[in-house]
């Protein structure tokens, strides 16, 4: 319940939100994603490659929105039961020193993953000041 009503609250004062993704993951073939997200309102659609799918997510939103934050924490969780589980991750971002944690939640962990990273720099964005990332 906590998750949906800091998901609507978010909502209110966003800088980026996500709009869609599309990804392709193949054995032996470099991971790509699409991702469609909005700037200050404007749709931005990006691509970019990586690792796994996340992290070619995750490369896809960076090249666009060029925050300059660093990944150092991806925490990925299932918040309901069995094979179409909800995922919950979790993204820890820092930047200048600031350190935030991003959520995002999803049946597909990739999406998730966008939405956590969008979270992240959301908060980055944000003039808010927290003591304590997990506050």
């Amino acid at each position: 319940m906590a998750l949906v009503s800091d998901e609507e609250h978010a909502s209110e004062g966003e800088h980026y939100r996500f709009v869609s993704l599309a990804q392709q993951s193949e054995t032996g073939k470099t991971p790509t994603a699409k991702v469609v997200f909005t700037m200050d309102g404007k749709e931005h659609t990006c691509e970019g490659q990586g690792d796994g799918p996340a992290d070619a997510t995750v490369n896809a939103i960076e090249k666009q929105a060029a925050s300059g934050a660093e990944l150092v924490l991806f925490s990925i969780n299932a918040i309901s039961n069995g094979t179409e589980s909800q995922g919950e991750v979790t993204m820890r971002l820092s930047r200048s020193g600031r350190i935030v944690d991003g959520v995002g939640s999803d049946p597909d962990i990739v999406v998730a993953s966008a939405k956590a990273y969008l979270s992240g720099l959301n908060k980055l964005h944000s003039k808010i000041e927290r003591v304590n990332p997990q506050l």
